[in-house]
């Protein structure tokens, strides 16, 4: 009976200091950083069209243009999803690889492939919806030679961004005009 007491006096002593170690909620839980609107900044251009469909067509066109395959179009939601596999061998890493094999024996795994994936998402803007925004992001994934995951990452280098823009409004200008 008494080794009960005690059991309980300890989980509830134990609960306690758990309970006083939470953190307090952030004070605006909801409001984007500066990193956060720079990021979407850089990933959202503006069309003045209100035809979704077609700009979404522009958009399959680039992405195919860019190298990606179309894995997924959702023109009902304005999505689309393509991908592209390369290769991810750095000389650095491999070089390194050698020298330890050449010095311990030991093997060492190196980068080995990528998966670069796009996202694009439209949605009408304005009360009439006389406007599409463009939202693109990117991502990559590379796996080792051990067929393991070494880094998983949204793309930040704002080329690729410019890159893609770039050839999408030439596209649209290019669909508008007919030519």
């Amino acid at each position: 009976m008494l080794a009960a007491r005690k059991a309980v006096v300890v989980v509830l002593a134990l609960g306690l200091g758990v309970a006083g170690c939470s953190q307090s909620p952030p004070k605006h839980p909801l409001q984007l950083s500066s990193e956060s609107l720079e990021q979407r900044r850089l990933q959202t251009r503006y069309f003045d069209t209100p035809d979704e469909l077609r700009l979404l067509t522009s958009v399959s066109a680039v992405l195919q243009d860019l190298g990606f395959t179309i894995d997924d179009s959702e023109t009902g939601f304005g999505l689309v999803v393509g991908s592209k596999q390369r290769d991810a061998s750095e000389v650095g890493q491999i070089v390194v690889a050698i020298l330890v094999v050449a010095l311990t024996g030991a093997w060492m795994p190196t980068d080995d492939k990528q998966l670069m994936r796009a996202s694009v998402v439209t949605r009408p803007i304005g009360d009439r919806g006389e406007r599409t925004a463009v939202r693109v992001t990117f991502q990559r994934i590379v796996w080792n030679t051990e067929g393991r995951v070494t880094h998983a990452e949204s793309m930040a280098d704002p080329a690729f961004y410019r890159e893609f823009f770039a050839s999408l409004s030439k596209a649209v200008f290019l669909q508008a005009h007919t030519i």
